[in-house]
Protein backbone atom coordinates (compact mmCIF):
# COMPACT_ATOMS: atom_id res chain seq x y z
CA UNK A 1 0.00 0.00 0.00
CA UNK A 2 1.10 3.52 -0.79
CA UNK A 3 2.11 5.57 1.99
CA UNK A 4 -0.21 8.74 1.92
CA UNK A 5 1.24 11.86 2.24
CA UNK A 6 -0.30 14.78 3.67
CA UNK A 7 -0.64 17.73 1.88
CA UNK A 8 -0.26 21.53 3.05
CA UNK A 9 -3.94 22.21 1.77
CA UNK A 10 -6.34 19.10 0.83
CA UNK A 11 -7.94 19.07 -3.19
CA UNK A 12 -10.97 17.44 -4.14
CA UNK A 13 -9.87 15.20 -7.45
CA UNK A 14 -12.86 14.02 -8.36
CA UNK A 15 -15.20 17.01 -9.36
CA UNK A 16 -15.30 15.37 -13.07
CA UNK A 17 -16.39 11.96 -12.32
CA UNK A 18 -18.28 12.31 -9.04
CA UNK A 19 -21.24 13.22 -10.43
CA UNK A 20 -23.94 12.02 -7.90
CA UNK A 21 -21.83 11.67 -4.90
CA UNK A 22 -20.97 14.10 -2.34
CA UNK A 23 -18.91 16.78 -2.88
CA UNK A 24 -16.86 19.59 -0.70
CA UNK A 25 -19.64 21.90 -1.29
CA UNK A 26 -23.89 21.76 -0.33
CA UNK A 27 -26.49 23.29 -2.42
CA UNK A 28 -28.67 21.65 -5.59
CA UNK A 29 -27.28 20.75 -8.53
CA UNK A 30 -30.52 20.53 -10.89
CA UNK A 31 -33.73 21.53 -11.02
CA UNK A 32 -36.42 19.23 -9.51
CA UNK A 33 -40.27 18.97 -8.97
CA UNK A 34 -41.07 16.78 -6.52
CA UNK A 35 -44.26 14.80 -6.02
CA UNK A 36 -46.68 15.34 -3.47
CA UNK A 37 -49.65 12.61 -2.69
CA UNK A 38 -53.56 14.09 -0.24
CA UNK A 39 -51.77 12.41 3.59
CA UNK A 40 -51.25 14.66 5.96
CA UNK A 41 -46.79 13.61 5.49
CA UNK A 42 -45.04 13.20 2.90
CA UNK A 43 -41.79 11.38 3.48
CA UNK A 44 -38.73 11.29 1.02
CA UNK A 45 -36.64 8.38 1.94
CA UNK A 46 -34.81 5.05 1.20
CA UNK A 47 -34.56 2.04 3.10
CA UNK A 48 -31.49 2.65 4.98
CA UNK A 49 -31.57 2.36 8.60
CA UNK A 50 -31.81 5.92 9.23
CA UNK A 51 -34.45 6.01 6.47
CA UNK A 52 -36.73 3.09 8.34
CA UNK A 53 -37.00 4.64 11.47
CA UNK A 54 -39.87 6.74 10.06
CA UNK A 55 -41.58 4.17 7.93
CA UNK A 56 -41.26 2.03 11.36
CA UNK A 57 -42.22 5.25 13.31
CA UNK A 58 -45.63 5.37 11.32
CA UNK A 59 -46.42 2.03 11.77
CA UNK A 60 -46.32 1.63 14.69
CA UNK A 61 -48.23 4.87 15.00
CA UNK A 62 -51.20 3.37 12.97
CA UNK A 63 -50.88 -0.18 15.30
CA UNK A 64 -51.98 2.46 18.63
CA UNK A 65 -54.63 3.29 16.09
CA UNK A 66 -53.54 7.41 15.70
CA UNK A 67 -55.58 8.77 13.86
CA UNK A 68 -54.04 11.74 11.02
CA UNK A 69 -50.79 9.54 10.80
CA UNK A 70 -51.10 8.72 6.89
CA UNK A 71 -48.14 9.20 4.85
CA UNK A 72 -47.07 9.39 1.23
CA UNK A 73 -43.50 7.40 0.65
CA UNK A 74 -41.48 8.52 -2.20
CA UNK A 75 -37.70 6.92 -3.33
CA UNK A 76 -35.21 8.88 -3.27
CA UNK A 77 -32.61 7.60 -5.21
CA UNK A 78 -29.25 8.27 -3.70
CA UNK A 79 -27.13 6.78 -6.11
CA UNK A 80 -28.79 8.61 -8.70
CA UNK A 81 -28.25 11.77 -7.29
CA UNK A 82 -31.99 12.50 -6.33
CA UNK A 83 -31.38 13.86 -2.93
CA UNK A 84 -29.38 16.73 -4.45
CA UNK A 85 -32.50 18.34 -6.48
CA UNK A 86 -34.06 21.46 -5.99
CA UNK A 87 -36.77 20.64 -4.28
CA UNK A 88 -35.46 17.83 -1.89
CA UNK A 89 -32.70 20.55 -1.11
CA UNK A 90 -35.54 22.94 0.03
CA UNK A 91 -36.77 20.34 2.62
CA UNK A 92 -33.47 19.46 3.68
CA UNK A 93 -30.68 21.80 2.85
CA UNK A 94 -27.93 19.07 4.08
CA UNK A 95 -28.74 17.04 1.01
CA UNK A 96 -29.77 13.35 3.07
CA UNK A 97 -32.75 11.32 3.88
CA UNK A 98 -35.01 10.69 5.01
CA UNK A 99 -36.72 13.94 4.94
CA UNK A 100 -40.53 14.72 6.12
CA UNK A 101 -43.21 17.97 5.25
CA UNK A 102 -46.33 17.80 7.55
CA UNK A 103 -48.77 19.52 5.03
CA UNK A 104 -51.67 19.30 7.71
CA UNK A 105 -50.08 22.78 8.44
CA UNK A 106 -50.42 26.22 6.91
CA UNK A 107 -47.85 26.91 5.84
CA UNK A 108 -46.00 23.52 5.78
CA UNK A 109 -43.63 21.97 7.91
CA UNK A 110 -40.77 20.94 6.70
CA UNK A 111 -38.65 18.47 9.09
CA UNK A 112 -35.49 16.61 8.46
CA UNK A 113 -32.89 14.74 10.20
CA UNK A 114 -34.23 11.35 11.58
CA UNK A 115 -34.07 11.79 15.29
CA UNK A 116 -35.71 14.94 14.56
CA UNK A 117 -38.22 13.67 12.92
CA UNK A 118 -38.62 10.63 15.29
CA UNK A 119 -39.18 13.24 18.00
CA UNK A 120 -41.26 15.73 16.13
CA UNK A 121 -43.72 12.95 15.60
CA UNK A 122 -43.86 11.74 18.87
CA UNK A 123 -44.70 15.22 20.51
CA UNK A 124 -47.25 15.93 17.48
CA UNK A 125 -49.31 13.23 18.55
CA UNK A 126 -48.18 12.46 21.96
CA UNK A 127 -47.10 8.54 21.87
CA UNK A 128 -43.82 6.69 21.82
CA UNK A 129 -42.35 9.60 24.14
CA UNK A 130 -43.49 9.40 28.03
CA UNK A 131 -44.42 12.16 29.50
CA UNK A 132 -42.84 12.38 32.98
CA UNK A 133 -40.19 14.15 33.19
CA UNK A 134 -37.43 11.04 34.27
CA UNK A 135 -38.63 8.80 31.17
CA UNK A 136 -39.34 11.77 28.18
CA UNK A 137 -34.96 12.50 29.46
CA UNK A 138 -33.71 9.03 29.47
CA UNK A 139 -35.76 8.45 25.76
CA UNK A 140 -33.67 11.21 24.69
CA UNK A 141 -30.68 10.72 26.12
CA UNK A 142 -30.43 7.44 24.29
CA UNK A 143 -32.04 8.77 20.92
CA UNK A 144 -29.63 11.59 20.81
CA UNK A 145 -26.90 8.85 21.96
CA UNK A 146 -27.95 7.19 18.38
CA UNK A 147 -27.60 10.12 16.80
CA UNK A 148 -24.51 10.76 17.82
CA UNK A 149 -22.84 6.98 18.24
CA UNK A 150 -24.15 5.87 14.60
CA UNK A 151 -21.89 7.63 12.46
CA UNK A 152 -19.00 5.56 14.17
CA UNK A 153 -21.48 2.21 12.81
CA UNK A 154 -22.49 3.24 9.42
CA UNK A 155 -19.33 5.60 8.36
CA UNK A 156 -17.00 4.40 10.28
CA UNK A 157 -17.30 0.16 10.84
CA UNK A 158 -19.64 -0.24 7.95
CA UNK A 159 -17.61 1.59 5.41
CA UNK A 160 -14.33 -0.07 5.94
CA UNK A 161 -15.18 -2.89 6.70
CA UNK A 162 -18.13 -3.71 3.70
CA UNK A 163 -17.60 -0.75 0.77
CA UNK A 164 -13.51 0.28 0.63
CA UNK A 165 -11.85 -0.64 -2.36
CA UNK A 166 -9.55 -2.70 -0.15
CA UNK A 167 -8.77 -3.91 3.54
CA UNK A 168 -7.21 -1.80 5.79
CA UNK A 169 -6.17 -2.40 9.32
CA UNK A 170 -6.17 0.39 10.83
CA UNK A 171 -9.94 2.20 10.14
CA UNK A 172 -11.06 -1.62 10.26
CA UNK A 173 -9.37 -1.93 13.87
CA UNK A 174 -10.54 1.57 15.23
CA UNK A 175 -14.04 1.51 14.34
CA UNK A 176 -14.40 -2.30 15.00
CA UNK A 177 -13.38 -1.70 18.48
CA UNK A 178 -16.01 1.41 18.85
CA UNK A 179 -18.49 -0.73 17.47
CA UNK A 180 -18.11 -3.18 19.89
CA UNK A 181 -18.03 -1.04 22.99
CA UNK A 182 -21.49 0.16 21.56
CA UNK A 183 -22.72 -3.00 21.30
CA UNK A 184 -21.59 -3.89 24.92
CA UNK A 185 -22.82 -1.02 26.18
CA UNK A 186 -26.18 -1.75 24.67
CA UNK A 187 -25.98 -5.16 25.94
CA UNK A 188 -25.29 -4.47 29.36
CA UNK A 189 -28.44 -1.41 29.40
CA UNK A 190 -30.83 -4.56 27.60
CA UNK A 191 -29.62 -6.56 30.67
CA UNK A 192 -31.33 -4.17 33.31
CA UNK A 193 -34.54 -3.60 31.82
CA UNK A 194 -36.65 -4.61 28.71
CA UNK A 195 -36.16 -1.24 26.63
CA UNK A 196 -33.86 1.12 25.62
CA UNK A 197 -34.77 3.87 27.74
CA UNK A 198 -36.47 1.46 30.68
CA UNK A 199 -40.26 -0.26 30.84
CA UNK A 200 -41.52 0.90 27.73
CA UNK A 201 -41.00 1.08 24.20
CA UNK A 202 -40.06 4.74 22.68
CA UNK A 203 -38.80 6.36 19.58
CA UNK A 204 -35.45 5.10 21.42
CA UNK A 205 -35.67 1.84 20.89
CA UNK A 206 -37.17 2.58 17.03
CA UNK A 207 -33.72 4.82 16.25
CA UNK A 208 -31.35 2.44 17.86
CA UNK A 209 -32.93 -0.79 16.36
CA UNK A 210 -32.66 0.62 13.13
CA UNK A 211 -29.23 0.68 13.11
CA UNK A 212 -28.18 -1.57 16.13
CA UNK A 213 -31.26 -4.33 16.29
CA UNK A 214 -30.40 -4.75 12.55
CA UNK A 215 -26.50 -4.98 13.06
CA UNK A 216 -27.06 -7.59 16.08
CA UNK A 217 -29.29 -9.83 13.22
CA UNK A 218 -26.53 -9.75 10.46
CA UNK A 219 -28.72 -7.96 8.58
CA UNK A 220 -26.49 -4.68 7.66
CA UNK A 221 -23.39 -5.96 6.43
CA UNK A 222 -22.54 -9.43 5.07
CA UNK A 223 -20.08 -11.39 7.13
CA UNK A 224 -20.19 -8.89 9.73
CA UNK A 225 -22.23 -11.37 12.00
CA UNK A 226 -18.88 -13.52 12.85
CA UNK A 227 -16.69 -11.18 12.45
CA UNK A 228 -18.19 -8.97 15.34
CA UNK A 229 -18.78 -11.93 17.59
CA UNK A 230 -22.13 -10.97 17.89
CA UNK A 231 -24.02 -14.05 19.72
CA UNK A 232 -21.62 -12.88 22.90
CA UNK A 233 -24.72 -9.90 22.85
CA UNK A 234 -27.37 -12.57 24.35
CA UNK A 235 -29.49 -9.34 26.04
CA UNK A 236 -28.84 -7.34 22.87
CA UNK A 237 -30.01 -10.37 20.89
CA UNK A 238 -33.08 -11.12 22.64
CA UNK A 239 -34.16 -7.67 22.47
CA UNK A 240 -33.52 -7.30 18.72
CA UNK A 241 -35.45 -10.31 18.39
CA UNK A 242 -38.25 -9.04 19.88
CA UNK A 243 -38.61 -5.92 18.37
CA UNK A 244 -38.38 -7.44 15.13
CA UNK A 245 -41.56 -9.15 15.44
CA UNK A 246 -43.58 -6.23 16.10
CA UNK A 247 -46.04 -5.40 13.69
CA UNK A 248 -45.16 -2.12 13.02
CA UNK A 249 -41.42 -2.76 12.81
CA UNK A 250 -42.58 -5.13 9.79
CA UNK A 251 -44.62 -3.02 8.02
CA UNK A 252 -42.13 -0.46 8.39
CA UNK A 253 -40.07 -2.49 6.86
CA UNK A 254 -41.79 -3.79 4.09
CA UNK A 255 -43.38 -0.32 3.68
CA UNK A 256 -43.77 0.62 -0.63
CA UNK A 257 -42.26 3.23 -1.77
CA UNK A 258 -43.66 5.02 -4.99
CA UNK A 259 -41.04 6.32 -7.44
CA UNK A 260 -40.32 10.29 -8.12
CA UNK A 261 -40.98 10.31 -11.80
CA UNK A 262 -39.73 12.24 -14.80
Amino acid sequence: MAVYELPKVWQWEEENSNKVGNRPTAGSRFEQKLPAGEAPFQLYSLGTPNGIKITIMFEELKELGVEGADYDLYTINITKGDQFGSDFVEINPNSKIPALVDQSLSPRLEIFESGSILLYLAEKFDQLIPTDIHGRTETLNWLFWQIGAGPYVGGGFGHFFAYAPEPMQYPIDRFTMETKRQLDLLDKTLAERPYVAGDTYTIADIAIWSWYGRLALGKLYEGSYEFLNLDEYSHLLEWSKRIAERPGVKRGLAAEYQPLGE
